[in-house]
């Protein structure tokens, strides 16, 4: 049994982690920069290490460091959440020699998926349709300018280790190609460490519909439906939901077997999905496989009442898994927007800087996973994500009330942010009616947009009171218990054994609940 686990990440997915553990009655370890030695998921966890600089190179990617810790830590297992590690077959196979439990698919499967030219002839010989597109990655350029120029312009250059749209270049005309072939190369070879590129024929319009699987150890493999995903910037999903508008029942079953058989292919164990581009047809084109939990996972828990870490736990154990029953699901409709510190305005450039004012909202069927506090700093080295708001209501007129109703709820200072897009894009009778494709962004939106700036007036304004509200605390507790005046009476810092590193906050904390 898994009594205690090393969470190889930082931020919203370390907390949601965290809180699993709780539940499952597993001792959490956290890892942290120095950029987040004052972030929830360290103050969160049973226990949390240093593990280097704000640099994830020497961070949050330093392999050694992370299973040098894990074994300082006396962690039996480790988590990687998602990003980072999560998708690097030779850590996970260096997990499992170093006698660790490794929480995801096998390396074998990590690695096969993550070459995206060899997943999609994988694919082709498991009966899943792809997009059209090259053989294998690209040698001759101008050779592959000609193919491209017989499939048709537009063109996605992508490259073959890419993911969460690095190393991708829309080309819409042949004197594109060779720029954006080389920019696209050299940004994958800095992301990945690898610049190799194939191309695929662009399906304009297309929705992008990802089906959630479930894989167990011994070959069985489950559907949970799908999440759509089409409303993306720079080839990154801001905003998903479940079910697809789009989707039929003839359909949904269609692609759930093609999953399916996605994840049997490769031999999948764990919480995995397998993303499509649907046409206006409704013809379906596998696109790639995420051998992780991804961002988006809340959706599904939400129609479907699981919890997905709590599976990708009892997968791990050596009691068996039983796959769920999904005999209800899909039930009701969930929403979620990803907040960003990001200026839309400013083509959704990051605005890193610190959460002067940070309230989430609440209320039946609103759920927010974040890792953040009012204090927080959102940094230059990592996403600016702050958190994710999921909605849920019986059906998506509901869901949408709820959404616009959170949206105004919420309060973020300090920063810019998306959620004044969020509620521009719940105003628009296309989204209303369900008509979201990836080109959503390009075709509704431009300097019209709601500003992302924060409101400096309110910010000033609750800050002041805050940092009152602080003062006079701090005095009392002072005066009452001696105690550290930039540390609440009653921390769980003051009576439970922490690394050294982690035993104080910074001074100007606010107290949790503020």
């Amino acid at each position: 049994m898994m009594r205690r686990v090393l969470i190889a990440n930082r931020g919203e997915i370390a907390v949601r982690i965290i809180r699993a553990c709780r539940r499952a009655r597993i001792e959490s370890v956290a890892v942290f920069s120095e950029a987040d030695r004052a972030g929830l998921h360290v103050r969160m966890a049973d226990f949390a290490y240093p593990i280097g600089p704000a640099n994830p190179g020497e961070s949050y990617l330093n392999a050694d460091r992370i299973i040098a810790t894990a074994h300082q830590a006396g962690a039996d297992a480790i988590h990687p959440g998602y990003g980072f590690l999560s998708e690097n077959a030779a850590f996970a196979e260096r997990v499992q020699k170093e006698g660790l439990v490794w929480i995801g698919p096998p390396p074998s499967a990590i690695a096969l998926m993550g070459d995206k030219v060899a997943a999609r002839k994988l694919m082709q010989t498991s009966n899943v349709p792809v997009v059209p597109g090259s053989d294998g990655p690209i040698g001759d350029v101008q050779s592959a300018l000609r193919e491209a120029q017989s499939a048709g312009f537009p063109i996605l250059l992508k490259a073959v280790a890419g993911g969460g749209g690095k190393g991708m270049r829309l080309v819409s005309s042949p004197d594109e190609w060779l720029t954006a072939f080389e920019g696209a190369s050299r940004e994958a070879q800095k992301a990945f460490g690898d610049g190799r590129m194939f191309w695929e024929k662009c399906i304009v319009g297309s929705h992008h519909i990802e089906i959630q699987v479930l894989g167990g150890p011994d070959g069985r493999a489950v559907a949970l439906g799908e999440r759509e995903c089409s409303i993306q910037r720079r080839h990154q999903k801001v905003i998903e939901e479940s079910p697809s508008p789009l989707m039929t029942k003839e359909l949904r079953e269609r692609m759930c077997a093609a999953a399916v058989a996605a994840a049997q292919g490769c031999g999948y164990v764990g919480a995995g999905t397998v993303e499509f581009l649907v046409d206006d047809q409704r013809n379906f084109y596998f696109l790639e496989m995420n051998t992780r939990l991804q961002v988006e996972h809340p959706v599904t828990e939400a129609v479907t009442g699981l919890d997905l870490v709590m599976e990708q736990f009892r997968i791990a154990s050596p009691d068996g898994w039983t796959p769920p029953d999904l005999s209800a699901a899909p039930f009701g409709h969930a929403i979620e927007f990803r907040i960003y510190a990001e200026d839309p305005q400013n083509n959704f450039l990051p605005s890193p800087g610190v959460l002067s004012v940070y309230r989430e909202p609440d209320g039946p069927g609103v759920r927010v996973d974040s890792g953040v506090y009012q204090g927080s700093e959102i940094s230059v080295h990592y996403d600016p994500m702050i958190s994710k708001l999921v909605v849920w209501g019986r059906d998506r007129a509901e869901g949408i009330a709820r959404a616009a109703a959170a949206l105004e709820e919420y309060l973020i200072g300090g920063v810019a942010t998306t959620i004044g897009f969020h509620r521009d894009v719940l105003r628009l009778q296309e989204f209303i009616d369900g008509h979201t494709t990836t080109d959503f962004i390009a075709k509704h939106f431009n300097a019209d947009l709601e500003s992302g700036a924060p409101d400096e007036s309110l910010s000033r304004a609750i800050a002041l009171a805050a940092t009152l509200y602080v003062c006079r605390q701090s005095e009392r507790h002072s005066r009452t218990v001696g105690a550290s005046p930039t540390m609440p009476v009653g921390s769980r810092w003051l009576t439970r054994g922490r690394h050294e590193a982690t035993a104080r906050w910074p001074v100007g904390s606010l107290p949790k609940g503020l």
